[in-house]
């Protein structure tokens, strides 16, 4: 498994339950769709080089 960065996160409460809810309807845990959207925003943006590594399933 790849090494992973931790690092703390201030979210809106809202905003997380938001994100609970979409995790939950794409069966993934919070922090992995986080990281699924936050990869996806990178990509679409231009930022990413070379082709992102496919995220491994929880």
């Amino acid at each position: 498994m790849a090494k992973r960065k931790a690092f703390p996160l201030r979210l809106d409460p809202k905003l997380y339950r938001m994100l609970q809810k979409w995790s939950a309807d794409e069966l993934r845990s919070v922090n992995g769709q986080m990281e699924y959207l936050l990869r996806r925003a990178v990509v679409e943006a231009g930022r990413w080089k070379e082709p992102p590594d496919e995220p491994e399933d929880e």
